[in-house]
């Protein structure tokens, strides 16, 4: 008798320490699960705490700002031959675009030293820009700025493919952050495959699956070296003639762009594109009475259809393809109706008024101008410019 109550003590002690070892077991495995949660929840909450850190400083900024500094901020203008400095001061210009003249015959050390003057005398820091897509189109290799020159996309794919052209944007990456520019202005949107056709040295030179390859390679290259990047030319040349020196009307259906031109834009904004410049061109399928840069139909598809929440900029507003059909003062305004938030301009002495006085007409909202300054001022902080604003 003694000896079965003994077994079944042992017994029972057996069981009682294996449920008190799988217990033990348990504890560990609950509290992984919690600290990995926690750990998750931590870094949602420093993810947001970044975006609403952006946001307040957004908000502060603009706080801080006149309305006559905000109209400014939606201006890139051509620097001026005379009065650049002063210039940026009068009208609080947003951002300064290099050409040819502002290089010609100078070295790197005199094109750094302009610029550092330009952004010494902004109360907000400026974008620089220079056209700098490559092959046929940049200003630093057309004026011995960069040695060798930039190739054009074309010619790095021929070289070493996709490769090469990442490869090319961290080149550019280091001379524009010597010289101090942040906006190289491309890469080059446009589904061209004619030779023949005015925008295809610029492009790719591929199928709309092509350039949309290039494209998305592209901004991701170049958010890695924090260039701002300009998908060009919306909703796509196509092979249409050359608006710089024609009015130019595109004639292809809503369907046929939407199968091939719209897809390399939908495809840089996936990647992360900052900008996307609207052309001058007439689209008709979307708007048969006005250039796409001053039609609002078209920024509501870039809006509504595409879904792109960073900036939209003009062409530069000199070109025929506008100047021909509307005057400089009135496009200005129209361009910033249109849900423009920069227009790249020469005229913005007589632009920048004209938008003042629309202001307190009633004619453009200070709801949308905000919605615009807030869009740039958002882009200066991510490329790091606002890191060396002026108390």
């Amino acid at each position: 008798m003694k000896k079965n109550i003994l077994v079944s003590l042992m017994v029972l002690s057996a069981v009682v320490l294996l449920a008190a070892c799988g217990n033990s077991g348990s504890k560990p495995a609950t509290k992984s699960s919690k600290t990995t949660d926690s750990i998750a929840e931590t870094q949602t909450s420093e993810s947001t705490k970044t975006e609403l850190t952006v946001t307040e400083k957004v908000d502060q900024l603009m706080q801080e700002m006149t309305l006559e500094e905000k109209v400014g901020q939606l201006f890139m203008a051509r620097v001026p031959e005379q009065n650049q400095v002063a210039d940026i001061q009068t009208y609080h210009l947003g951002g300064y675009l290099l050409f040819d003249r502002d290089m010609e015959g100078k070295g790197q050390a005199e094109v750094k030293q302009a610029i550092a003057s330009y952004q010494s005398v902004s109360k907000t820091p400026l974008f620089i820009g220079s056209d700098e897509e490559g092959g046929s189109v940049s200003r630093l290799s057309r004026n011995q700025i960069v040695s060798p020159a930039f190739k054009s996309p074309q010619a790095l794919y021929k070289e070493n493919g996709w490769e090469s052209i990442t490869q090319e944007i961290d080149r550019k990456a280091q001379v524009f952050a010597e010289l101090g520019i942040q906006l190289g202005m491309f890469p080059d949107a446009d589904v061209s495959t004619d030779p023949q056709s005015f925008i295809y040295d610029r492009t790719i030179g591929m199928d709309a699956a092509g350039t949309s390859q290039y494209v998305k390679l592209s901004v991701e290259a170049m958010k890695k070296q924090k260039l701002g990047s300009t998908l060009k030319h919306f909703p796509g040349y196509g092979n249409n003639r050359d608006s710089h020196v024609e009015i130019v009307t595109d004639d292809r259906s809503i369907e046929e762009l939407r199968k091939n031109d719209f897809l390399p834009f939908e495809a840089g904004i996936k990647a992360g594109a900052d900008s996307i410049m609207v052309s001058h061109n007439i689209v008709k399928a979307i708007d048969g009475d006005f250039p796409a840069s001053i039609s609002k139909p078209v920024h509501d598809v870039i809006r509504n259809e595409l879904g792109f929440t960073g900036v939209i900029m003009t062409d530069d507003m000199d070109m025929a393809g506008l100047a021909n059909f509307i005057s400089q003062e009135e496009a200005g305004l129209q361009a910033l109706k249109a849900g423009n938030d920069l227009i790249l301009s020469s005229s913005y002495s007589t632009q920048i008024p004209y938008v003042l006085t629309a202001i307190q007409n009633g004619e453009y909202s200070e709801e949308q101008l905000d919605q615009s300054v807030a869009r740039l001022l958002k882009w200066k902080i991510e490329l790091g410019l606002m890191e060396t604003i002026k108390q």
